[in-house]
């Protein structure tokens, strides 16, 4: 907490005080037009609130695009959107050099053009669509914040978010996402059904002639202020050690990793796992009203930092066993110590 003792304990507490009401106006806002979902709405705001990317993995219809153009309607952010198909460029989601001519004096000269990525929030849809070559594009922005072209690097706005979306059930024309750039995505989100109830309320809400629409409730400077106040949370060693304790576990090399995991897994968690983790329970127990993180925050949230980033072996498919049957025996395996 070594850049918090240096802020006025009042002034913390107005922007302690100011992040609770921006997020609790941003799931109002949200809620006018997205019904159910909690979890991912949850899991988004975490990614927002720690300057992470998300996926969001979902069946089609499953609102996915409609989530994310409403939360940067809220957030007051300039959205762009991106949809990857297979003939899609690179130069499409960076931009490009174009030679332009000056009417007066006939010289030519390069001039760049910027594309989509020169946003705050943006959305590639589908992003398994198109080949490795353009979707690498995407990890130099989503890393370093920048992107390289022709040698001239341009940095990009500052809040800059990647929500992606992919479609789980078809694979024909589909390119499964490099581990290299799974790892950048600090979730992996999983949209699911809704219930009858909340399906009957989208159905009442969307065929009506009135339209749902949010109100912005914030702007870029102050995320980026909430994204400091986060990591200014303290977070005890106990629940530290029990961070980087549950990510080892999950490399069959450790040899404190369950026999399970050891049959199972190929490649576990990076160390960017722990890191992500960390952050993302520190802005979860901001959310939740808390000024320091506990082992519940780790725990629920530890299966959507974890769930892209394990690689499972054969023996794995043919026992029909996923990444979160994994991650939650390993849950199991290993309960929080007593606070």
């Amino acid at each position: 907490m070594s850049t918090a003792t240096q802020l006025e304990p009042e002034v913390l507490r107005a922007r302690i005080a100011r992040f609770r009401q921006v997020q609790s106006e941003i799931v109002t806002q949200v809620r006018r037009v997205i019904v159910g979902q909690e979890e991912v709405l949850e899991q988004v705001m975490i990614a927002l609130f720690v300057g992470g990317h998300c996926l969001i993995t979902g069946l089609p219809g499953t609102a996915k695009t409609l989530l994310v153009r409403t939360i940067a309607q809220t957030l007051g952010l300039v959205f762009k959107r991106i949809q990857f198909t297979p003939d899609l460029m690179p130069s499409d989601i960076t931009g490009t050099d174009i030679i332009e001519e000056d009417p007066t004096n006939g010289r030519r000269t390069w001039t760049f053009v910027q594309g989509p990525i020169f946003g705050n929030i943006l959305l590639a849809d589908e992003i398994n669509r198109t080949p490795p070559k353009t979707q690498s594009a995407l990890l130099e922005a989503m890393q370093e914040r920048n992107c390289t072209v022709r040698g001239n690097v341009y940095a990009l706005p500052n809040p800059f978010f990647v929500l992606a979306t992919q479609n789980p059930i078809e694979l024909e024309g589909t390119y499964p996402l490099p581990e290299a750039q799974l790892d950048r995505f600090l979730f992996n989100t999983v949209l699911d059904y809704l219930s009858a109830d909340e399906e009957m309320t989208v159905v009442d809400l969307t065929t009506v002639t009135a339209v749902c629409t949010a109100d912005t409730v914030t702007n870029a400077k102050e995320i980026v202020d909430f994204q400091q106040l986060v990591r200014m949370v303290p977070i005890g060693a106990s629940v530290s050690r029990y961070v980087v304790d549950m990510v080892r576990v999950t490399r069959a090399s450790d040899e404190n990793s369950p026999d399970f995991v050891k049959k199972y897994v190929n490649y576990g968690g990076s160390v960017r796992a722990a890191q992500f983790l960390v952050l993302a329970a520190k802005a979860r127990a901001l959310m939740k009203g808390r000024y320091h993180v506990t082992y519940e925050d780790v725990r629920a949230l530890y299966i959507p930092v974890l769930r892209h980033r394990i690689l499972l072996n054969f023996h794995a498919e043919s026992d029909r066993l996923k990444q979160d049957d994994i991650l939650k025996k390993i849950l199991e395996w290993k309960p929080a110590p007593r606070e």
